[in-house]
């Protein structure tokens, strides 16, 4: 199959870039010079030439362009041709397609989510031999204790750092959810949502009182144990269910810092969860949900990002002890999800009535009904729902 490859500019310098009939086949960060990238392709791509890109590449460049120039950019969907590449690579470099721009995962926490918690070394040796950097963001992966780790590209851990630094990763952390200029991160855009909910008059003055918008979204890496935290802190005080939630992690410290898996759960004897402090019921939730993760019934992350916001709530509330409610808490805040409207939230209906100045709250029928016109950010509405009723509890 023939290659063609082009050099492009960039805030970093000129790219490269090299394609077939199937999709990118590579991407080289800058050179020294253009002439050493020109060097560079066509020794990689013995039997490729310099072209003219098509529409479909060009796009694909000026996508790169703009997320290097700082602008939050998806690049999760771009034709990539991974043919030769090991099976192991190939599931290494689809999972890290959907790691968000400003957000980081250690080794450990790529071959945890691949099913293969002991793999960390394995996956620094797959994002050694990326073939497409950038759109396969290995920059976005660092050491456990939070340090840059390797890079194989021209310029090394230098490179790396700069390209963090565009995305406002703060060297030596890893980040779940970066904040810009004092901000919260999310992926979806607030100017704009607020903008759309300014359009009805009540929201609009709420919004004023309020202020900005400081809701945190903090992306999960981990379905599993987003939903396992979610089953231990139901109705229980903050802190009593985090430290009933420690004390399950330090039950299986072999599965990584701050983390267990399925088979944990499933392995484990019933005495040494309850002696965690976990109660009958939530233990019993918490084995329903290893059994359907590995099973299957659960979607991986990956999947569950390719679904709509009820096939969700369907599929995870199949799992004992897990709700409507819970999925939407999970929709929002963990999967950053923007049109999402909990009628049944007790915060949201009474930040309704105090709003919008209702004698009585409204029932979760009413609210779905007179809430339709927000969307599509559902989710920033509920958020300032919630903000009207903690005012009234603060007495302000």
């Amino acid at each position: 199959m023939n290659i063609s490859f082009a050099l492009f500019n960039t805030p970093l310098g000129s790219c490269g870039i090299a394609w077939n009939d199937v999709g990118i086949v590579g991407i080289n960060l800058p050179e020294k010079s253009d002439a050493a990238l020109r060097a560079r392709l066509a020794a990689r791509f013995a039997t490729g030439s310099e072209s003219m890109p098509p529409a479909k590449i060009k796009r694909i460049m000026k996508q790169i362009e703009q997320l290097l120039s700082g602008k939050s950019v998806d690049l999760s969907t771009a034709p990539l041709d991974m043919t030769g590449a090991p099976e192991f690579h190939q599931r290494v470099y689809k999972l890290m397609l959907k790691i968000p721009p400003g957000q980081t995962l250690s080794y450990g926490e790529v071959a945890a989510q691949l099913g293969k918690p002991g793999a960390a070394r394995a996956v620094g040796q797959a994002m050694g031999r990326n073939p497409f950097p950038i759109i396969v963001p290995c920059h976005r992966v660092l050491a456990a204790n939070g340090k840059l780790g390797g890079f194989t590209a021209n310029g090394g851990v230098d490179t790396k750092q700069r390209m963090l630094q565009i995305e406002g990763v703060q060297q030596g952390k890893v980040l779940r959810s970066i904040k810009p200029k004092g901000k919260p991160a999310r992926p979806y855009n607030t100017r704009a949502a607020l903008k759309h909910l300014r359009s009805d008059a009540q929201l609009a003055a709420l919004i004023d009182r309020i202020g900005a918008c400081e809701m945190e979204i903090n992306l999960t890496h981990d379905l599993f144990m987003a939903l396992a935290r979610a089953i231990v802190y139901q109705q229980l005080h903050g802190k009593a269910a985090a430290t009933i939630f420690k004390r399950v992690i330090d039950l299986f410290p072999r599965s990584g810092e701050g983390r267990f898996t399925a088979k944990d759960i499933l392995r484990c004897s019933d005495d040494k969860l309850r002696g965690a402090g976990l109660s009958q019921n939530k233990l019993l939730a918490l084995r329903d949900l290893a059994a359907k993760t590995l099973d299957g019934t659960l979607p991986d992350l990956q999947a569950l990002h390719a679904l709509d916001d009820e096939v969700i709530i369907e599929r995870l509330s199949s799992v004992r002890g897990i709700g409507r409610w819970t999925v939407e808490m999970l929709l929002i805040f963990h999967l950053g999800r923007p049109d999402v409207l909990p009628v049944d939230d007790f915060g949201v209906r009474k930040g309704y009535m105090l709003a919008f100045k209702r004698r009585d709250m409204p029932t979760p029928k009413q609210l779905k009904k007179l809430g339709e016109h927000w969307a599509p950010y559902r989710s920033v509405a509920s958020w300032y729902l919630w903000r009207a009723a903690d005012q009234a509890k603060e007495g302000k």
